[in-house]
């Protein structure tokens, strides 16, 4: 019995002894000659595209790596030398130059979840917008259809819940929908994001440098 010989090329194409093929969603193997001349060509450029992608990404990956290893050693340091610390109690911190004109900022984002409390303070949510007539605070009507996501069971938008806490209204149960809210909250974590700005001179406003494609 031959030996089956198969060849992986980056291209995308898969050399069985000696013949071309392109694997399809599936896993199977299409011979090249059958592939379509505009698939062919979508499927150079997304290669060629997730090439140059993929590569940013793993610098980007070092570039944040490399940067919260420098300021740890900054705090070290600052901490060893002068009993320094720089940043506050959540670990937010802002590095700057001493002309003003660069600064770098850690902020530190708390992971936020829910109990099962906030299941109640739903409960009592739908009473309140049950007995109001249906012409009265609309907008916190449509604040807990957003926030609830009343049209996709479990899921929530917990920048719309977080509105809802800013809403002063009198009804006792809302007050007590509210405290369970606050109750069902769960910090599960935290994530720190790095910022970068600079500006022309020390009295210019703050110019972020970003490092997000959509905002390049």
């Amino acid at each position: 019995m031959n030996a089956v010989i198969i060849e992986e090329r980056p291209d995308g194409i898969t050399v069985i002894n000696g013949k071309e093929f392109m694997t399809d969603v599936k896993g199977g193997y299409i011979p090249l000659a059958m592939v379509k001349p505009q698939d062919k060509l979508q499927d150079e450029t997304v290669r060629k595209i997730m090439t140059f992608a993929l590569d940013l990404n793993a610098q980007i990956a070092r570039f944040r790596g490399h940067s919260m290893t420098d300021l740890g050693d900054l705090d070290a340091l600052l901490a060893q030398e002068y009993g320094a610390k720089i940043g506050g109690a959540k670990g937010n911190r802002t590095y700057q130059t001493v002309d003003g004109l660069m600064k770098v900022q850690v902020q530190v984002a708390e992971l936020i979840d829910f109990g099962p409390e906030l299941q109640i303070a739903k409960s009592l949510i739908d009473e309140c917008l049950n007995e109001w007539s249906a012409d009265s605070r609309p907008e916190i009507q449509a604040i807990v259809t957003r926030a609830f996501n009343t049209d996709k069971e479990g899921k929530i938008n917990r920048a719309e819940i977080f509105m809802l806490l800013r809403h002063q209204i009198e009804d006792e149960r809302w007050q007590r929908a509210m405290d369970a809210i606050r109750d069902a909250m769960r910090v599960t974590g935290s994530k720190e994001y790095l910022r970068f700005y600079r500006r022309s001179t020390g009295t210019d406003q703050w110019q972020a440098v970003t490092i997000d494609l959509a905002k390049a």
